[in-house]
């Protein structure tokens, strides 16, 4: 029986073109491109430049992404890895000698090589019929001249004003006069619109080579960082294969190692194995089931994911479906289990912005870009307005950890943008902001709608929750005090949430009806997702 899903916005309907990024202004800016003829991958670029602006505690110049995109003429599914290395100088031995027994969760330290301005330089390459410089020329507008703050934004500001104070350059920008800016007022970053206008005429060797990379150099030598020149020179985006399972019979691509889009492909070959549709939607046991399932792809998922090009991953034993048999024999459905151990395959941020494009010729976008956790290192460049994420806290410093931190090394990510492809055609793109939570918020969306017939808005609205590490599971206060009380009773540590809380991602969708030309988007009322279509 089809539950009674309720949403309050509408699904975004088009039949030419359809945007949904992670504000108004960002779909809007890449919605003109659209207009005026621009194609997919240039629509994303443009929204992603705005959204470095407006989203600055989520994402920005200085931070990564992973890019899926598929291009309609051949039907070909490309994967852009635009992830950064670690700096050539960054070795366990030099975190240790200093007594540190994890990367620093802030400051210089904590980044790697910033990837996302030569993914957007690499993807234009490839697939753009525009140049860089007019899809750059709103974000650099809503720079110079500001754009209306929003309460989630001064509130964020306000909640990291002991980490925005570490950094002078930091603090100059987002606490002028001592307090974060209010609601409504106008935020203006004009070393950040220079920086853009720079990028804009120069491309990514500016920012590499040029400079932004002098800059980024002298700061960190400054302050006791490692960045030099070639580790800028020698960044380079990747182009990658992607992988993907089956869902009812779906393709769902994901990008591989060092994302952790893997971790989805896991969940679902598990969850494939109940019958959803005659559980209780949403209940007790459904709930245990997916967040149980979780625990044991997460393990394998922390044991070995890294960068692919130091250590190999067994990445077809953890997606087959024979292991997912083996795993589901591991749930005990009365009771929630504390720690999992990671499968032994040899013998046998917080803070993101995602965003879909799908232009009129068919070709499909899923982009996702991130600064890590709010605001990210702390730590903005002098004189450049740009943000350092800390990319460079996914590694470890366990020696023998496929993730160990080595040089020009990329970390484990947990950037996953997901297509789900019907045969050869796409059918959706989905992606969200959220950290570890990024995969447990697509499981939720894909089973709504593939197992239960939501539509898309709907899936997106429906009540989430977020299993974090341990037994403890973060609950929206939607869902009825009867499931959460038989969550409680087989031993998961409830932290309820708001009715619409952040911390459960803020998820965006285009579905691709292909038999109607119809595109149907929804976005997330949790953030300030955004859908435009034609």
């Amino acid at each position: 029986m089809r539950p009674s899903f309720t949403s309050h916005r509408p699904v975004v309907m088009g039949t030419n073109w359809m945007i949904t990024s992670g504000h108004p202004l960002a779909s809007q800016a890449g919605a003109s491109i659209l207009e005026s003829g621009g194609n997919a991958i240039d629509a994303a670029v443009a929204a992603n430049a705005v959204l470095a602006v407006v989203r600055p505690h989520m994402c920005g110049i200085g931070g990564d992404a992973f890019i899926i995109f598929y291009r309609a003429k051949d039907r070909a599914i490309k994967v852009l890895n635009a992830s950064g290395r670690s700096p050539y100088q960054a070795t366990k031995e030099f975190f240790m000698e200093r007594g540190l027994k994890k990367i620093p969760p802030t400051g210089i330290l904590s980044s790697t090589v910033p990837g996302v301005v030569d993914g957007w330089s690499v993807a234009l390459e490839e697939f753009s019929s525009m140049s860089l410089e007019p899809l750059l020329q709103k974000a650099i507008a809503y720079a110079a001249k500001g754009f209306p703050v929003y309460k989630e934004l001064s509130q964020t500001i306000e909640n990291s004003a002991a980490l925005l104070k570490k950094c002078p350059e930091t603090e100059k920008i987002f606490l002028r006069n001592g307090r974060p800016p209010r609601t409504g007022e106008l935020f203006v970053q004009p070393e950040l619109a220079e920086s853009l206008q720079k990028i804009a005429r120069g491309g990514k060797e500016i920012f590499y080579r040029g400079e932004i990379g002098q800059a980024i150099v002298k700061f960190s030598r400054e302050n006791e960082g490692l960045f030099t020149e070639k580790d800028l020179e020698d960044h380079r985006s990747t182009w990658v294969q992607p992988i993907e399972t089956l869902y009812k019979g779906y393709r769902i691509v994901v990008v591989p190692p060092n994302s952790q889009g893997i971790a989805l492909l896991m969940q679902l070959n598990i969850i494939e194995n109940f019958d959803l549709a005659k559980m209780e939607h949403n209940g007790t046991d459904y709930i245990h089931l997916f967040v149980e399932t979780k625990k044991l792809a997460f393990a394998d998922r922390d044991q070995y994911v890294c960068d692919p090009d130091f250590h190999s991953i067994p990445v077809a034993k953890m997606i087959s479906k024979t292991y997912a048999k083996k795993q589901v024999g591991r749930i005990n459905s009365n009771r929630a289990t504390l720690s999992v151990p990671p499968t032994n395959f040899s013998s046998t941020g917080e803070d993101t912005i995602y965003l879909a494009v799908v232009d009129k010729e068919g070709n499909a976008v899923s982009m996702i870009q991130s600064l890590y956790e709010a605001f990210g290192s702390g730590v903005v460049i002098k004189g450049t307005g740009i943000m350092l994420h800390n990319r460079g806290r996914g590694f470890s410093l366990e020696p023998d950890h496929p993730n160990c931190i080595e040089p020009h090394k990329r970390p484990y990510h947990t950037l996953s943008p997901c297509l789900i492809m019907k045969g050869e055609r796409p059918f959706m793109v989905l992606g969200t902001p959220g950290a570890d939570g990024q995969t447990q918020t697509i499981l939720q969306v894909i089973a709504d709608i593939f197992d239960f017939q939501a539509d898309i808005q709907e899936a997106i609205e429906s009540p989430r929750w977020r299993s974090n590490p341990g037994n403890s599971l973060s609950i929206e206060k939607r869902f009825p005090p009867a499931v959460i009380e038989g969550l409680k009773a087989k031993g998961h540590q409830i932290e309820l949430l708001p009715e619409w809380s952040r911390v459960c991602g803020g998820a965006q969708g285009i579905i691709i009806d292909q038999e109607n030309g119809v595109l149907m988007a929804g976005a997330d009322p949790r953030r300030q997702s955004y859908a435009i279509g034609c």
